[in-house]
């Protein structure tokens, strides 16, 4: 790697480190820890939610999707529809009412804690089984993080995929460990920011490079017809499945605890409209900046030498007589590092990082907060300490984090593939849990426990034991929609107690304030 190119990156590294410092001092208990103390602005949380949600997988694990089969495809176009609409309706819908009941019942810091509040469940049983689907989906999560943060490393640094795996966790959970949620947020929104810029500057400079977005449809087009048509998989079964699985990625929103926590940590509800526009104008722009990557990418590489790839560390392969990446997830890179100068090329390779890092902290904040909030305190320590409970989460981020590297020391692991699953399994297991809690009064308890188990056990069933025809549909669909199901009509066998019925009654009035 050139000097210049090193040392931006390593500037960059440290002022992520220097931010988890600072916060370190700020964090003075739990909620702190957890959740800011519920002060995030609109800008920061609009920033923060987006980062933490697009992960390593936007600047690598779409634009390579992309790469691999133009704007067809489930993860091609119909994929950025569905997250774009998801995104929206997130905000729309469940942000205001999620931070005003979270408040309202008992002032609840995270997810499994509201679910248990809303539900007055004194069993701790819809805790507990909460609680473990966070741990279960967010180590994959990690996961995926790690693999993205070694393919950057390993692509970038010449470093072997072992190596980089390693040090790119560390970095990461060493400024998660110190700072906590504010930290997280903070190192987010500048993350944001960086991802953005970087977006919107790489596919521009490569339309450039190759004389515009006519020539790019022809190149495209003259390599393959197919990649230009979003609609050519309707004729086939197998297309309209693909089709329909790529779009469901928008059902994940409702359920993402990472993302949802954004919303509880808002200063006012009334903040929700000036973040919503914000996160919402954040996500088109980064999706369309990533398909264009990959999409400008399929011609530009095409006609690159292979010596001058060869020097960048860059490997091709020859497929039907085009040349294409060996590895398509790299494709921003590639254009890192051959279109700019050493120190733009270093700011770029950092917003990949900052994509992955702005991940993976969320992650780790809310596996680590399950852990401390929902199993230690709720379960083994019930009188413990703000100061105990802080660094029994910082133990268990570390714990996780080394859990989700081990998974990721195999250098064949997918970025889109893990992300996928776990994106399902919360999507599957909470969404329609946390859109029936917001928005009906008559869902129980057993509703809830039930629903959550069941779409979590389709996840895993669906996606790991089952395939070909309709099998190949994302699991978040089957998921989703057998909690939904089993939800309302275990909750019609029942009814929610007074005290319910009169906290649900007392969000809907603050929300009409």
């Amino acid at each position: 790697m050139d000097t210049t190119v090193l040392i931006t990156f390593l500037v960059y590294l440290v002022g992520m480190l220097v931010i988890g410092l600072i916060m370190y001092f700020r964090t003075k208990n739990l909620s702190d820890y957890v959740l800011g103390g519920r002060g995030l602005g609109p800008g920061v949380a609009a920033l923060s939610a987006g980062a933490s949600d697009m992960s390593g997988w936007l600047l690598l694990g779409l634009p390579g999707a992309i790469y691999t089969s133009g704007f067809g495809g489930a993860f091609g176009g119909w994929m950025a529809i569905g997250l774009a609409v998801g995104a929206y309706l997130n905000w729309q819908f469940v942000a205001k009412r999620l931070r005003v009941y979270t408040e309202v019942s008992n002032d609840s810091i995270t997810l499994p804690d509201f679910l248990e509040n809303r539900f007055k469940d004194k069993s701790h049983v819809l805790r507990v089984i909460s609680a473990l689907v966070i741990l279960l989906f967010f180590t994959f999560y990690t996961s995926s993080g790690m693999v993205a943060g070694a393919t950057l490393f390993e692509a970038s640094f010449g470093l072997s995929y072992q190596s980089a795996l390693w040090i790119g966790a560390l970095v990461v959970v060493s400024y998660t460990f110190l700072g906590g949620f504010l930290a997280v947020v903070w190192t987010d929104f500048f993350q944001g920011i960086l991802m953005l810029i970087a977006l919107i500057v790489v596919p521009i400079r490569a339309l450039n490079e190759i004389g515009g977005w006519d020539a790019a449809v022809q190149a495209v087009g003259e390599i393959n017809p197919a990649h230009l048509d979003m609609m050519a998989g309707l004729g086939t079964f197998a297309g309209v499945i693909a089709i329909i699985s790529g779009a469901a990625w928008g059902l994940g929103y409702f359920g993402q605890p990472h993302i949802i926590v954004r919303f509880m940590a808002l200063k006012s509800y009334k903040d929700v409209p000036k973040a919503k526009f914000i996160g919402t104008t954040w996500m088109i722009l980064g999706l369309y900046g990533a398909i264009f990557t990959g999409f400008i990418g399929i011609a530009f590489i095409s006609t690159q030498d292979v010596g001058i790839l060869s020097d960048f560390g860059i490997e091709v392969v020859t497929e039907n007589g085009v040349q294409m990446l060996d590895n398509s997830e790299v494709i921003f890179i590639a254009f890192s590092q051959l279109l700019f100068d050493p120190i733009i090329a270093g700011i770029l390779l950092a917003a990949i990082l900052s994509a992955i890092m702005s991940t993976i902290d969320s992650q780790l904040l809310v596996s680590s907060s399950a852990v401390a909030e929902d199993f230690y305190k709720a379960i083994l320590r019930k009188k413990a300490s703000d100061k105990e409970l802080v660094w029994i989460g910082r133990i268990a981020t570390i714990i996780i984090a080394l859990i989700a590297t081990l998974i990721a020391t195999n250098p064949e692991s997918s970025v889109l593939d893990l992300v996928s699953y776990a994106w399902a399994g919360f999507g599957a297991a909470f969404g329609p849990i946390i859109l029936l809690s917001l928005f009906w009064k008559g869902i129980t308890r057993n509703g809830a426990l039930l629903g959550i188990i069941v779409g979590a056990v389709t996840v895993i069933v669906w996606g790991d034991f089952l395939s070909g025809g309709i099998f190949d549909l994302y699991e978040i669909v089957p998921g989703f929609i057998l909690n939904l199901i089993v939800a309302v009509i275990v909750s019609l066998m029942g009814s929610p107690s007074s005290e319910i019925e009169a906290e649900f009654d007392e969000t809907v009035a603050k929300l009409k304030e």
